[in-house]
């Protein structure tokens, strides 16, 4: 009897190497300050596991808990079940180890800084660390609207897969994802981001590349311009933001969207537009600078153009009797 010829199975499944993986199944978010939480949360939402970087166990702490707040707000406003919630939070986790990020499809870097100069330095090593850990055809991203990727990239190995992505943090429900293409941008990555972008929904604008992109360039001439307009005594700030918010149709007028960004980011981008194209139209207003300089920041600080209050709720004056 002819003896039976018995292979094993396992050689005609697929290998693990020739396996299809889901793309974007992770992305990497280095810098989890207000902007890096509200790109987590807003990629978590969709199903896609989010790892971050930070600077020390408190700052990931403080991350985490500052996310689980934002979702309690939306549960309460009937936007969000607790086990959504619960869902949410298991797919975002911080680290301090960038080989955390080593099989991530996509990396954004997020870090705050305050100078354009150190911001360029810092920037630049940031993506030198990150090249060091992931694969070559990782995305690198910056989500940096006033420095270009070009810039960002020019010291990498493989600068073609970087390109720079622009949520509006200041609107997370915003529709709309700004990309820019740097010089060395591929088809290839440049693709996958407009893919990236239908999976969270998003509307991809393509922007050439420029510094404050549409969304900064446009936002701080309108913040500008309402200062001068309230130095003038046109009008109170009450009946500015009344005005915009109204005749726009915005949920927001210009002094209240400046609370919620931050005036210190207002400032820096003021800054980096003016150092970068030189017209007045960006020279930060007096108004700003102060209350920066008295660090009255807006909400994140319970003071800035209005008063809030510790769930960052803005504390109505009460009417003159």
């Amino acid at each position: 009897m002819a003896q039976a010829n018995v292979e094993p199975i396992e050689q005609y499944g697929l290998s693990q190497k020739d396996r299809p993986k889901t793309l974007f199944s992770k992305v990497g978010i280095v810098g989890c300050g207000s902007v890096g939480q509200a790109i987590a949360r807003i990629i978590s939402c969709r199903g896609i596991e989010v790892v971050f970087i930070e600077l020390s166990e408190d700052l990931i702490n403080q991350a985490v808990d500052s996310i689980s707040c934002q979702l309690d707000r939306m549960i309460q406003r009937w936007g969000m079940t607790p086990g959504e919630k619960r869902s949410i939070m298991s797919r975002i986790r911080g680290t301090l180890d960038y080989k955390d990020l080593s099989d991530c499809d996509l990396v954004i870097e997020a870090i705050l800084s305050k100078s354009r100069e150190d911001s360029v330095g810092v920037r630049k090593e940031v993506f030198r660390r990150i090249e060091k850990f992931v694969s070559p055809e990782t995305i690198i991203a910056t989500n940096s609207t006033t420095l270009v990727i070009t810039e960002l990239s020019s010291e990498l190995e493989h600068k073609e897969r970087c390109v720079s992505l622009h949520f509006s943090t200041t609107s997370p429900d915003a529709a709309i994802l700004e990309v820019a293409r740097g010089l060395y941008t591929s088809d290839e990555a440049y693709d996958k981001v407009l893919t990236f972008g239908k999976l969270l929904s998003k509307v991809v604008i393509p922007v050439e590349e420029s510094p404050g992109l549409i969304s900064v360039r446009m936002l701080v001439v309108l913040i500008n311009e309402a200062c001068q307009i309230l130095v003038e005594s046109v009008a109170t700030k009450e009946d500015i933001d009344l005005t915009m918010s109204s005749s726009l149709s915005t949920r927001q007028g210009p002094f209240e969207m400046a609370d919620r960004i931050g005036l210190d980011r207002v400032l820096r981008y003021m800054n980096n537009l003016y150092s970068e194209f030189g017209d007045i139209k960006y020279k930060a207003n007096p108004i700003i600078k102060k209350l920066v300089r008295a660090n009255q920041l807006g909400r994140k600080t319970g003071k800035g153009f209005y008063q809030y209050d510790a769930n960052g709720n803005r504390i109505k004056a009460s009417p003159i009797l």
